[in-house]
């Protein structure tokens, strides 16, 4: 798929890419194959993350970053357009609702697309054959599906009790980590990847995100860890031809955002 071009016609458009996670907002800008042109930018989340909080976070680290022509960001729930629906590990109910992609268009004066942040690993690393799975594990836990490179419909399968009314997030994610260890952690996660194979019947499983590296072999023949830096490279790929079902709307509605 071609970058070189964007929809307004800037020849190799510059693309901030953000990763908002629980535990750090991290951020870089790619060039229009999706390789890194500055070295990414990190700053913890602010605690609490609410939504003017981590605003003004992003901001100032887009700023930090130089020229740009459109920002990416992976948000750590269920978005839809410009809209956060849920935000189950930041810690805070304002999220719902609130339309993180407008108030960042405005705030960097660029267009903003936006998607849950496992989708946007997905696109850094799927190859577009067959069923392709995304897993990221980190503060909580993230899944995305792939269809010969189609994006599913997002499945929120990380708040779905798995065992004694735990939720996978509280399953797997960095507080269970933290209080069983890395040995029963790492049981837990085999068990999630068996339940997957089992469930979606994938050709592939990726997992990146903050604790993949921590996951010990062997692995099946058919699950590949993945670098975290996906989370970040995958977000020039929401500027593909092929995304633009997700977002005309809100592209059609950018001059009247920034009013």
């Amino acid at each position: 798929m071609a970058h070189n071009v964007d929809h307004t016609g800037q020849a190799n458009p510059l693309t901030i890419a953000i990763d908002v996670g629980g535990s750090h907002l991290k951020a870089a800008v790619l060039d229009a194959s999706g390789k890194p042109s500055t070295a990414p930018l990190r700053v913890k989340t602010p605690k609490p993350a609410t939504p003017d909080a981590v605003v003004a976070a992003l901001s100032s680290l887009s700023q930090r970053l130089g020229k740009f022509d459109r920002v990416s960001i992976g948000f750590p729930g269920v978005v839809h357009g410009d809209f956060v629906l849920t935000a189950p590990n930041l810690g805070t109910k304002e999220w719902h609702g609130f339309g993180l992609g407008a108030v960042m268009a405005k705030h960097l004066g660029k267009p903003v697309r936006m998607l849950n942040d496992a989708s946007i690993q997905g696109l850094g690393v799927i190859t577009g054959r067959g069923l392709e799975c995304v897993l990221t594990l980190g503060t909580g836990m993230g899944v995305a599906l792939f269809r010969d490179g189609e994006i599913a419909p997002h499945l929120e399968l990380s708040q779905h009790p798995i065992r004694k009314h735990k939720t996978y997030d509280e399953y797997v994610g960095k507080v269970a980590l933290e209080a069983v260890g890395r040995r029963r952690w790492n049981k837990r996660v085999h068990k999630i990847i068996s339940i997957l194979e089992t469930v979606i019947i994938y050709d592939m499983l990726y997992i990146g995100g903050g604790n993949a590296g921590l996951i010990e072999p062997p692995l099946p023949a058919k699950v590949k860890i993945v670098s975290n830096i996906a989370g970040i490279t995958g977000g020039v790929r929401l500027w593909d031809v092929r995304m633009d079902h997700a977002f005309d709307e809100k592209l059609h509605g950018f001059a009247e955002s920034l009013v």
